[in-house]
């Protein structure tokens, strides 16, 4: 009808998005009032959505899987039939829970058995030291290194915008990570090829309405916050079940 017009796939995939971004700040500030409320060094329990209450999967989502094989800011065979990408900060105290209680469990359980692929985008949220944290890590992927500094960074909880994320002790972290040339990491680091590869997933993230961390998308499904592993497994298992009886209906 004159007038009107048919949204396209695109607008009908952004105001989804919006909706899930406004999950995530709510699931988020929540999230964020508990902590400020537990004793020191720790958590309350994230209050989360069950897997029924996400999101189906997108096809569009599901196309931002990269499966580059020379990918080193990602785990998992290239081939894998379920990719979790995880857009994350370095300063975020949610993505340190899921980096020290549910990854090792889905690298033990899934990645080494070719499951689950893990693909992480810099998404610094916080500051100055979010953004140099990120392009640290990018540094430390650039020798093959960037997991055991994520490890590092992440190895326990840390202050945010104090100086815990000051370049020297990034530089610390990476000589812990086993980062060797630490003269190249440095420059590396402050280089533009680090800022163009921040600011890429960065933009990847904003252009499908993540606002803040830790957000997954699991085969195209967003899964919001800090939820528990199971939450996680359960999801996994479903997309691997899928992509089963896909492959199995294509032969």
């Amino acid at each position: 009808m004159p007038g009107t017009s048919t949204p396209s796939a695109s607008s009908r995939t952004r105001r989804v998005l919006a909706v899930i971004a406004l999950a995530t700040a709510v699931v988020t500030a929540v999230l964020a009032f508990a902590l400020g409320r537990g004793t020191a060094g720790t958590a309350a329990p994230a209050t989360v959505s069950t897997p029924e209450a996400q999101e189906p999967a997108n096809p569009e989502l599901l196309a931002l899987a990269r499966r580059d094989a020379d990918d080193p800011l990602a785990l998992g065979s290239p081939d894998a039939p379920v990719v979790l990408i995880e857009y994350s900060d370095f300063q975020c105290p949610f993505c340190g829970r899921f980096a020290r209680e549910t990854k090792p469990d889905l690298v033990r359980d899934y990645v080494d058995k070719g499951i689950l692929r893990i693909e992480w985008r810099n998404f610094p949220v916080f500051g100055a030291e979010s953004d140099q944290a990120a392009r640290a890590g990018w540094a430390a992927g650039q020798q093959n290194r960037f997991w055991q500094f994520h490890d590092e960074a992440y190895a326990e909880p840390r202050r945010r915008n104090a100086g815990d994320f000051s370049e020297d002790n990034l530089l610390a972290m990476a000589r812990k990570a086993g980062v060797e040339d630490l003269a190249r990491f440095e420059k590396d680091m402050a280089s533009e090829a680090a800022h163009q590869a921040v600011t890429r997933d960065s933009e990847e993230g904003y252009g499908i309405g993540v606002t803040s961390t830790p957000a997954f998308l699991i085969n195209g499904r967003p899964v919001l916050g800090a939820q528990p592993t199971d939450v996680f497994t359960g999801i996994i298992d479903e997309a691997a079940e899928q992509a089963r009886q896909q492959e199995d209906g294509d032969e």
